[in-house]
């Protein structure tokens, strides 16, 4: 996994993983395997579609002409095509979801490669434990996105993979936030208020990113529903702790 820090700085690498996805394919071909299931990206979709904060939704036909997130983007929409023609050829029966940003306990939480919920939750509780005032955000923090938590990204991804939705579909909550209201939702949770100081040369991504959840709601009933407050309370206790157990590690090592 990688947030917007490492896919910005890490574009040949990102790319690399069309071998991952071609020899996956193969071998799945050749061992006749009975399902296979692609974790495709919202980072597959037109840049010029995503220019306006207020962004209403992407479909997934927005995914065309294409425009992708360079590097991961093209990789993600390139392996798309990839599982649609072994489909296509070989009888293949491969399923592809778009993931709009997942995040959750037992996730990366620091180190470059976390997404954004990890990120805010790890400065919050880095501020509360040192006792810090001040929280760095990348951008102007009114760019938007959606969060989905751990559990509805896998009740949908298997349930996608037990459907008969041919094309990629979206995978995403449709609760779409501003980085600074992410950051209001984790200071109320820490009971704590910071000072924001904002890197305007940080990577930030796309201006506005949501999911259009019509065709899941259509084809399976069904959307992920999770709101981001109880997934940030889950997450935020969870690398609370992880948090206080490394600086007890280095207390006693040192």
């Amino acid at each position: 996994m990688g947030g917007m820090g490492f896919i910005e700085n890490n574009k040949a690498l990102c790319m690399l993983s069309v071998l991952i996805n071609t020899h996956m394919l193969q071998a799945a071909q050749e061992q006749d395997v009975r399902r296979f299931f692609y974790s495709s990206s919202a980072c597959v979709y037109a840049a010029d579609k995503q220019t306006d904060p207020d962004n209403p939704g992407l479909k997934e036909s927005d995914a065309y002409p294409a425009l992708p997130e360079d590097g991961y983007g093209w990789e993600k929409l390139f392996s798309e095509r990839m599982c649609r023609h072994f489909r296509e050829d070989f009888g293949l029966y491969t399923r592809m979801a778009r993931y709009h940003n997942v995040y959750g306990p037992e996730g990366t939480w620091h180190g470059g490669r976390e997404k954004a919920p990890a990120a805010i939750c790890r400065k919050v509780v880095e501020a509360k434990l040192s006792g810090s005032s001040q929280i760095e955000i990348w951008g102007d923090g009114e760019q938007t996105r959606s969060f989905m938590y751990i559990d509805d990204c896998v009740y949908g991804t298997k349930t996608i993979l037990d459907s008969d939705i041919l094309e990629p579909i979206n995978l995403g909550s449709s609760e779409m936030v501003t980085i600074n209201q992410l950051v209001d939702i984790v200071e109320d949770i820490a009971g704590i208020k910071l000072e924001r100081q904002y890197d305007l040369s940080a990577p930030k991504g796309v201006r506005g990113r949501n999911s259009d959840n019509t065709m899941i709601h259509e084809r399976l009933g069904w959307e992920p529903s999770i709101s981001l407050r109880t997934g940030l309370e889950k997450t935020y206790a969870w690398i609370f702790g992880q948090a206080q157990d490394a600086s007890a590690n280095a207390a006693s090592v040192s």
